[in-house]
């Protein structure tokens, strides 16, 4: 997919091409991304109607990278994830959330992918997932 066919959707697409573009610091990017709301494709319960998550355990989208390493997969909206998860057929639905409630529930030590098989995208490693998870963690301590 290319750029020419990203239309932007919402405020998170618009920071990410700015950030993309040089005209947004990562820094500040992260930030927004942090208070964001995103879209986390989930495997379907089988035995239920396609795209209604009715278990309590959403089980995300991890897949591997190059190097064996898992990366969770989040989309900036569920337009963006549809192409994607084609490839996925487990998983037709999704919960439309906020980042930190994301980070709150997942393991340190493992990267994020947003928007994969876009153009507009970002790798975070795991290490700055980790990071990310300490500063909501620190912050919880501190309200």
């Amino acid at each position: 997919m290319s750029d020419a066919s990203f239309e932007v959707k919402n405020e998170l697409e618009k920071h990410l091409l700015d950030a993309m573009s040089g005209d947004l610091s990562s820094e500040a990017f992260m930030q927004t991304l942090f208070e964001a709301q995103i879209f986390m494709p989930v495997q379907d319960d089988s035995s239920q109607i396609k795209g209604l998550q009715r278990s309590t355990h959403a089980r995300p989208l991890i897949i591997q990278d190059e190097e064996g390493e898992n990366a969770m997969v989040l989309f900036t909206s569920p337009e963006r994830a549809k192409p994607f998860v084609k490839d996925f057929p487990d998983y037709g639905g999704g919960l439309l959330t906020e980042f930190k409630w994301v980070l709150e529930r997942m393991d340190s030590g493992m990267a994020i992918v947003v928007n994969p098989g876009w153009e507009v995208g970002i790798d975070i490693e795991p290490e700055t997932v980790s990071q990310m998870i300490q500063a909501l963690s620190d912050s919880h301590i501190k309200s």
